[in-house]
Parts: C-alpha cells; sequence; structure tokens
C-alpha cells in the first residue's frame, strides 16, 4: 500500500508545498482506454495486411505507410502503462518506468507519426506531378534511407531521456515526471521540447506547401475536364490526410512549449500549471486519436494493402471504382512511371 502524498517539497514543490497538477485526470484514463480498445485491431489487421500485401516494398509510399504503422505499434504498447498510471492503479515503480521509458516512447512514436505523415503527404503531392525531381525523391532506396534518418534522428533525441540520471523522491500517490528528473536532466527534457517542436514546424511546412500546390494545380485546372478529374483526386487525397495531421498535432503543439515552461519552474503559479497540465493532457489525447484513422489512411492510399483487406471480407468479389481507376492523363504519357504506380492510386 503506498503511503499518501506528503505536503513536503519533494521536487517541483515551492515553499514547503508541493504543487499536484495530475490529481484529478477525470475522464482522460476512460478515453485512453476507448482510444485503445477501437485502434488496437484496426492495426493488427494492417500489420496482418501489409505482410499479406503483395510488392508491398516496391513503392515509396509503402515505405513511409509501413513506418507510420510501426510508430503506431510503438504508441499502442506504450499506452496501456499510461492508463495505468493515470488511473493510480499502477504500482510506484512502473509509474517510475513510464516516466523514464514509456512516457518517452509515446513521444518518440508521436513526432515520428508526424514526420511519416508529412512524408505522405508530400509523396501524395509528388506522385501528381511527375517532374524529374519528383521522381529521384520517390525512389524507395531515398524513401528508406530518409525513413532511417528519422528514426536515427529521434532516438538521438529522445533516449537521454531516458538514460540520464534520476534523483530520489518520496513514494507517493501522485507523480510528476518532472519532479524525477535532475538540473541536467530537465535541461535535456526542454532542449528536447525544442528540437521536437522544430521538426512539427518543418513537417508543417511541407504539409502546407503540398496541400496549398495540390489546390492551386485543382484550381488551375477547372477548364480541363481530363486534367480535373486528376487533380480533384490528388487534390483529395492530400486534403484528407492533411486534415487529419492539423486535427491531430497542431492544437498539442500550441500548449506545449507554455507547459514546458511550467515544468522547468519558469511558470511557478500552482493554478497556472494545473490548467497547463489539462490544457496538455487534452490535446494529447487528440494527438493519440490517429491510432484510430491510420488505418483508414492505410486502406486509402495503397491498393495492394486494400486488396488483401477485401480477400478476407466475405461479399468482396467486386472491385469498386477506386481500384479499377484508369492512368491519370500524366500517366498515358508516362507508360513506365504509372506502371510503378498504378497500385498507389
Amino acid at each position: 500500500m503506498m503511503p499518501p502524498s506528503s505536503n513536503s517539497s519533494t521536487g517541483g514543490a515551492e515553499e514547503g508545498k508541493q504543487c499536484i497538477v495530475n490529481d484529478h485526470m477525470g475522464p482522460f484514463p476512460v478515453l485512453y482506454i476507448l482510444i485503445f480498445i477501437i485502434s488496437l485491431p484496426g492495426n493488427l489487421l494492417s500489420v496482418w495486411a501489409f505482410i499479406r500485401s503483395p510488392r508491398a516494398k516496391q513503392q515509396s509510399t509503402s515505405v513511409y505507410l509501413v513506418n507510420l504503422l510501426v510508430a503506431d505499434l510503438l504508441l499502442l504498447l506504450a499506452l496501456p502503462i499510461k492508463i495505468l498510471k493515470d488511473l493510480g492503479a499502477a504500482p510506484w515503480s512502473l509509474m517510475v518506468f513510464h516516466c523514464q521509458a514509456s512516457g518517452v516512447t509515446i513521444y518518440i512514436s508521436l513526432y515520428a507519426s508526424i514526420a511519416f505523415l508529412a512524408f505522405i503527404i508530400t509523396d501524395r503531392y509528388l506522385q501528381d506531378c511527375h517532374t524529374l525531381s519528383s521522381l529521384r525523391l520517390q525512389e524507395v532506396g531515398f524513401a528508406r534511407l530518409l525513413s532511417l534518418v528519422v528514426w536515427m534522428l529521434l532516438l538521438l533525441i529522445m533516449v537521454p531521456n531516458m538514460a540520464l540520471p534520476i534523483q530520489e523522491v518520496q513514494e507517493q500517490r501522485y507523480l510528476s515526471c518532472s519532479s524525477l528528473k535532475k538540473d541536467i536532466g530537465l535541461h535535456w527534457h526542454t532542449l528536447t521540447v525544442f528540437l521536437c517542436t522544430a521538426l512539427f514546424l518543418n513537417a508543417s511546412a511541407a504539409v502546407l506547401l503540398s496541400s496549398g500546390l495540390a489546390l492551386k494545380r485543382l484550381l488551375g485546372s477547372r477548364k480541363e475536364p481530363k486534367l480535373w478529374v486528376d487533380a480533384r483526386r490528388a487534390a483529395g487525397s492530400v486534403a484528407a490526410v492533411a486534415l487529419a495531421y492539423v486535427l491531430s498535432f497542431v492544437p498539442y503543439h500550441v500548449v506545449r512549449t507554455p507547459y514546458t515552461l511550467a515544468q522547468t519552474k519558469v511558470i511557478t503559479d500552482c493554478q497556472t500549471k494545473k490548467q497547463l497540465f489539462l490544457g496538455k493532457e487534452s490535446t494529447l489525447l487528440l494527438s493519440v486519436l490517429h491510432l484510430c484513422f491510420d488505418p483508414l489512411i492505410f486502406f486509402y492510399l495503397y491498393k495492394p494493402f486494400r486488396q488483401t483487406v477485401r480477400r478476407m471480407l466475405p461479399c468482396s468479389g467486386n472491385q469498386t471504382v477506386g481500384d479499377t481507376q484508369e492512368p491519370t492523363a500524366e500517366e498515358r504519357m508516362q507508360p513506365l512511371t504509372s506502371e510503378q504506380r498504378q497500385d498507389a492510386v
């Protein structure tokens, strides 16, 4: 049985009193449980479908989608520990483990998802351009190299948060992860937040540019019916993923920086800290919600995945219009390229 929380200073306290920000989690654990239950079958189905899908590793799109799926699986592994901690059902050792390892894993997954969704949106736009430079960017080898760079960069930024030594604090009912960190840990945590925010801003710039160019192409093709159909299809796929990106990740980053200032004692007012914590948890919930939408993105964007899933269903004899689309005007002009891309339409 854990002793009740003490009023003495345990790190993160001020003037002899402890500011507890996570003692009223409200509906958050229940919502996280619902997200976990809803998203688990879809992501497990995605794993099975990608394993069974033919030619699953021969396109840049599939490389980014597979890496997005890996990020989702990491989040699914770490989420139950956060749920137990938020419910107050986790033992002390598991709460410390969450602060040191599983909580960091959640953020590794979060920023990997941001990067790969941005790559997918950009790739969808480039598929419709068929310029020489875009063809180079869509090479499978380049996509794999870019994915490796993302994972290595995130590990380089995040792993020190797991490895840096922590300080001993009194066992208590409510644990704030920042109270475990020594000064060097707090400084690295702050640096991590700003580096990841920079990654988010660069990814967002790519999303904004790709979405804007897709819209520009759509508006420019209004007088040509054939080009209009192709541009509308491309703009629709880009806009759908971009909307999911914005709803999931933009609100979180609006709150993230001021919340970090509260963690590092720049903001000391306890009531302000509580409000920022609730804002961070609310927007983090939106970010985690992408677990439920990503299987739909896999199904919508990658034809071999679609075909594999449909083979599992009882009434899947007829293909939909999306699986029997005619090549676009640009694809007819570039037959070799269309042969490599028809499954990604």
